[in-house]
């Protein structure tokens, strides 16, 4: 990852970058949502107090403030969210909660944006639709930069499951070599 914080303001090794990842993860963002997410990169990446952000009460929070900062805000928290499910997932881990937390909150964000901006409600709706592709395209950029994606196996699993990650279980196939399976309802599970 230290090679992708050297990038600095010039646009097209961002964009090359995304471009790379999509092709890697199997992913196909149009040209929109590609800007997007560069622009989000260049945006967060150099801003190291994003992590010390508790982001459901600054999405709570935001929920209460007047149009303009409250738009602001839920972009704010939807674009951490991204960020933080797609090249920090190890976060998650230390905050005791799912990869797919980020991915829920991230989304109702993005939801929320779309229902209150006029000029940006398509964006932020495809952003909140197109959530998991995003993700899954900033996963592919630690294997695109030679580094493991940072998710445990477990990790990996419970994103499969919760949102039909196909980085998650690319994931899951690298680390174990195993073809995983849904899990079982609960009126299907072995009764002892």
């Amino acid at each position: 990852m230290s090679d992708i914080l050297e990038l600095r303001g010039d646009v097209a090794p961002w964009h090359a970058l995304i471009n790379e990842a999509e092709q890697h993860a199997g992913v196909q963002l149009d040209e929109e949502l590609e800007s997007y997410l560069v622009f989000t990169l260049m945006r967060y990446l150099r801003e190291p107090a994003m992590t010390q952000r508790v982001l459901a009460l600054e999405f709570l929070e935001a929920l209460q403030q007047r149009a303009r900062r409250r738009d602001a805000s839920l972009r704010d928290v939807a674009d951490q969210c991204l960020l933080f499910s797609g090249l920090f997932p190890r976060r998650a881990e230390r905050r005791r909660v799912r990869v797919s937390y980020y991915v829920d909150l991230g989304r109702s964000a993005y939801r929320n944006l779309a229902t209150n901006l006029t000029a940006l409600a398509r964006l932020f709706g495809r952003m909140a639709e197109e959530f998991v592709p995003a993700m899954d395209t900033l996963q592919a950029i630690r294997a695109v930069a030679g580094e493991s994606s940072g998710m445990t196996v477990l990790q990996a699993w419970e994103l499969w499951q919760d949102t039909a990650s196909q980085q998650a279980w690319a994931e899951i196939q690298r680390q174990t070599g195993a073809q995983p399976a849904p899990a079982r309802d609960d009126d299907e599970a072995p009764r002892h």
